[in-house]
């Protein structure tokens, strides 16, 4: 990350817009910030800070808190706006906070809602990314790979808060190097493993007691057993060890014992049930007799006074047969009645339909009345015509109101469409002037565009010609290094070679066998074999130098091929962009686009004029078209209104004619109607009476006929005979049922079972059934008895079952619960197998601080004269104390290791600013290696001599070999002389401003 340039306005003490010129300051990789207590110098910072993350560090951050400046005009907006580079992207982040402001209209003011823009550098200049606080944050953080906090304690470094943690203690320390490297997953391991462990407890526990449940509910099943009298249930507890055991024992005797009774019960009900069976067989025989001895009695009576009802047998039989010969003649009985209630109601209809005519009709006959309907018929007929002249005089009145309305509609589009063709030459006029603005505009934009093109090439070529030649620096520098390298290697290996060479007796010596020929002279003695001087130098090891330097060679080889192509890359770039810089082409480039855009702004709207004129003509031709057709309609409405009304007029002339004294021809037919109906009705009536009347007198006649034939004397006594069907039947169901009982108790009395039974005593089923009670009794005892000891064994092994079922899965979840404990008791700290008593958080945390100790004792060991170098210890603290957070100084002067709280001042600056540093490269690497090219100090020089404060200066120095820039906040006057790049703060009565000094002290500005 590289800090570009820093806009604030109204914000903290500066009341006007300030601008900080990070790469004017970075240039000679330290500068200085400085000026009077509360000028802003820390401001400065604020702002850096709340531009990446919308808000300022720590404290300053605490509600109640305003960013605006107290000095800034009541117009002027609050605004940040930072341009940086980072993750190679160019970026330009711009954050207003909420704030009042003046109403635009009256008086008072309003809260704006804070605001942030992000935009991005390409090819093509800025491009805005986002308006979203959340997504612009996200980016951000994402990109630098830290928060908030991080960020304050990485790139800005506050002196105070390392020197408090040197002489802070374990806790302290955790809770700092915490929020740095956020280990809260880590504790929240710890307590998620906690709470499985409670978990993993309360389900073994829980297992216990419904095992202990169970075990008792067995003990109630097996109710006063015999067998464990004297083996109760056993006293357990849950987490009882010898629980299982205890329970499968004595749930086996209880069973056992349950089965024996169930079989003494069981042979104590099959002896109950042949008891019962022959209780229940005497019984039956019992009943038998005594129902066959009482049948018998039965019918005797019975026939007794059968005998006493003979005489009213006859009677009934007498009169069903006078009823037979009577329903013959019920037929003509029914024809007579039928006949008479027609006839009673046709004379009422002639009646009624006589007494609705006119008086001189109420006594005409029915041929009469058919002689006067003829007549009014004949009259109704005549209306027809006449009707439909009367609806064709009113279908005119309508098509007279349509033709009005039609006029006036026409002459309401004539003068409408002439109105608009008065204007139409102006509006023509203006139309084309729009067209041809625009096609002007578009010849424009493409002149342009054919000069934009080139341009951007150019651009492009030329900021790769640039990017080329520092990489060409870059390429030489290395094979710069590479080639001494290789020089070096080269000669390593010589030396090698030579060594070898002048030890080469005692290497051919050690290949020499007893008695084998040698190599060099042929003897097969060896009496003085060379021996290997001190330094010999082997085959392998040459050949391990040469290969060195072999590979060397291939990279410089390589490095040469690479600096060639990318010089010459860097000469295609500039033979194309030519003699212009960058920052020319880039300029031309954005005034092209400007002027391009303005063109085809303007041109965009050619389609939309050239089509609004064609839709003005196109509207031009329908107005005259439309006033052309709205004088023929009218001049067409006046001849077809004047001919309607001719008709009407005649028509109306024959129509009073015929509607006579009636309102209309309709209702004159309405009334003829009505007389037509009444006359008709009438005149049916009538002649349905007299035929009524004829029927009546024939079925009089019928009727004496046949009641002559039935054997009666007249019609009368007929009816008299008379019976309802439903006495008729009960008569003939009574006769019927009497000769029915006749033979079936002459049956039964010669039964010989029945004759029998009679003969023998009377029967006993009382007793009987007395003795199948007192059986029943002792079966449902027994049975009882028996269902009980079955379902005490079928409860006993379904409970054993589940306590089995319980037992078994008891085991593993107190594996898992032992499991759990042990990996709980580890991460906690308070299981034996953790030596230290360290838990997770803290181990990490451990590991952090040793990181951040090995990278502060590089640079400390340098600021000290090699004096100093900072070590971590993880020794057990003392009576309950965190572990592994201990942090100390070896003295190498004394060879004694002291805490880091008996540091002096300026010792106690020196391990700070080297841990505040190494603390900004373990955090760089944690967050994903993200460059941090800007680093800031703030003071804690005031307490280094002149020596101290060289060295310190060199160590930052150093940080340029990173092409980072380090700024330093301090009061030191000091420093003034020493860093040449400098930015002061100036206190003033309106508001602070800022001013940039890039020479020595009073040197240009």
């Amino acid at each position: 990350m590289r800090l570009h340039r820093l806009t604030v306005t109204a914000f903290g003490p500066f009341a006007t817009a300030q601008e900080v010129d990070f790469d004017a300051l970075s240039g000679a990789g330290i500068f200085l910030l400085h000026g009077p207590t509360g000028a802003g110098k820390t401001s400065v910072l604020d702002a850096v800070c709340y531009a990446l993350y919308g808000s300022v560090p720590g404290a300053r951050q605490s509600p109640g808190t305003t960013l605006r400046s107290d000095h800034a005009d009541p117009g002027t907006a609050t605004e940040v706006r930072l341009d940086l580079t980072v993750g190679g992207r160019r970026l330009e982040i711009t954050r207003r906070p909420e704030q009042e402001r003046p109403k635009k209209r009256g008086s008072g003011t309003t809260r704006d809602k804070a605001q942030s823009w992000l935009r991005e550098h390409t090819a093509d200049g800025w491009k805005a990314l986002s308006r979203s606080h959340q997504e612009i944050g996200e980016e951000i953080e994402t990109l630098l790979g830290m928060s908030r906090e991080q960020f304050c304690q990485v790139v800005l470094l506050p002196q105070g808060d390392f020197a408090r943690f040197l002489r802070a203690d374990a806790d302290a320390r955790a809770k700092l190097l915490g929020r740095l490297f956020d280990t809260r997953r880590f504790a929240a391991v710890e307590a998620r493993l906690a709470d499985r462990r409670k978990a993993a407890e309360a389900r073994v526990r829980e297992g216990d007691e419904r095992v202990l449940a169970t075990a008792h509910r067995l003990a109630q099943a097996a109710g006063d057993c015999p067998d464990l009298r004297d083996r109760p249930l056993p006293r357990l507890a849950a987490g009882d060890p010898g629980l299982a055991a205890e329970v499968r024992a004595w749930a086996a005797v209880a069973r056992v014992g349950a089965r024996e009774r169930r079989d003494i019960a069981e042979y104590a009900l099959a002896a109950a049930e042949s008891a019962h069976h022959a209780a229940r067989t005497a019984l039956e025989d019992a009943q038998e007799l005594d129902r066959r001895q009482r049948r018998h009695a039965e019918a005797l009576a019975r026939r007794e006074a059968l005998a006493a009802e003979a005489p009213a047998r006859e009677r009934i039989r007498e009169r069903l047969d006078r009823a037979a010969r009577a329903d013959r003649v019920a037929p003509a009985l029914d024809l007579r009645g039928a006949a008479a209630t027609a006839h009673r109601q046709a004379a009422q209809r002639a009646a009624d339909g006589r007494g609705r005519l006119p008086a001189g009709l109420a006594e005409a006959g029915a041929e009469h009345l058919a002689t006067v309907e003829q007549r009014l018929r004949e009259e109704l007929g005549a209306l027809g015509a006449a009707t439909r002249a009367e609806a064709r005089s009113t279908e005119i009145g309508r098509e007279l109101a349509a033709l009005e309305r039609e006029a006036r509609a026409a002459e309401e589009h004539l003068h409408e469409a002439a109105a608009w063709l008065e204007g139409w030459e102006s509006r023509r006029a203006g139309l084309q002037r729009h067209v041809d603005t625009a096609q002007q505009a578009a010849t424009l934009a493409e002149a342009v565009a054919g000069r934009l093109q080139p341009a951007r090439l150019h651009l492009a070529a030329a900021r790769r010609r640039d990017q080329l030649a520092g990489q060409a620096e870059t390429a030489a520098a290395g094979l710069l290094a590479v080639r001494e390298r290789a020089g070096a290697a080269r000669e390593h290996w010589l030396e090698l070679k030579e060594t070898r060479l002048a030890g080469i007796a005692a290497e051919l010596a050690a290949a020499l066998t007893a008695g084998e020929p040698c190599t060099v002279c042929g003897s097969p003695e060896h009496p003085v074999p060379a021996r290997p001087a001190p330094g010999h130098v082997d085959r392998a090891a040459e050949d391990a130098a040469r290969e060195r330097y072999e590979r060397l060679e291939d990279e410089r080889a390589a490095g040469e091929r690479a600096l060639a192509a990318v010089r010459q890359a860097r000469d295609e770039a500039a033979a194309t962009a030519g003699e212009a810089d960058a920052a020319e082409l880039h300029a031309l480039a954005e005034r092209l686009t400007a002027e391009h855009a303005e063109a085809r702004n303007l041109a965009g709207g050619l389609h939309a004029a050239a089509e609004a004129l064609a839709r003005a003509g196109r509207e031009h031709d329908r107005r005259q078209e439309v006033r052309r057709e709205a004088g023929a309609a009218a001049a067409a409405a006046v001849s077809r209104r004047e001919a309607l009304e001719k008709e009407r007029a005649s028509l109306e002339e024959e129509l009073s004619r015929v509607r006579g004294d009636a309102p209309s021809v309709a209702e004159r037919a309405r009334v003829l109607e009505t007389r037509v109906r009444l006359v008709a009705e009438a005149a049916d009536a009538a002649r349905r009476a007299d035929a009524a009347d004829q029927r009546l007198k024939e079925a009089d006649d019928r009727l004496a006929d046949a009641a002559f034939k039935a054997g009666f004397d007249t019609a009368d006594a007929a009816v008299a005979a008379l019976l309802p069907e439903s006495e008729a039947r009960a008569g003939r169901q009574r006769l019927d049922g009497w000769a029915a009982e006749e033979a079936a108790l002459t049956d039964r009395l010669r039964d010989p079972e029945t004759t029998a039974a009679a003969a023998l005593p009377p029967a006993r089923p009382d007793l009987a059934r007395s003795a199948l009670a007192a059986a029943a009794a002792r079966l449902r005892t027994a049975g009882s008895a028996t269902d009980a000891a079955r379902t005490r064994c079928a409860e006993l092994d379904a409970l054993s079952r589940q306590a089995e079922t319980g037992l078994r899965a008891l085991g593993p979840l107190r594996t898992e619960y032992e499991r759990v404990a042990r990996l709980a008791g580890l991460t906690a700290g308070t299981s034996a197998d953790n030596e230290r008593r360290m838990g997770l958080e803290s181990y990490v945390l451990a590991a952090r601080l040793e990181q951040v100790a090995a990278a502060a004792t590089v640079r400390l060991h340098r600021m000290s004269g090699g004096r100093y170098t900072l070590v971590h210890s993880d020794a057990r603290a003392r009576r309950g104390a965190r572990s592994g957070l201990g942090l100390h100084v070896v003295d190498a002067w004394t060879g004694s290791t002291r805490d880091t709280a008996t540091l002096s001042g300026g010792e106690t600056f020196f391990a700070s600013l080297a841990l505040a540093l190494g603390l900004a490269d373990v955090v760089t690497d944690e967050a994903g290696g993200m460059r941090l090219d800007t680093l800031f100090i703030d003071e804690g020089f005031g307490s280094l001599d002149d020596q101290a404060l060289d060295e310190v200066l060199d160590v930052l120095d150093s940080l340029r070999e990173r092409d980072r820039s380090v700024g330093i906040v301090s009061h030191v006057a000091d420093l003034r002389t020493r860093v040449q790049a400098q930015l002061e703060v100036l206190k003033q009565r309106g508001g602070s401003v800022v001013r940039h000094r890039t020479g020595g002290p009073g040197g240009p500005g």
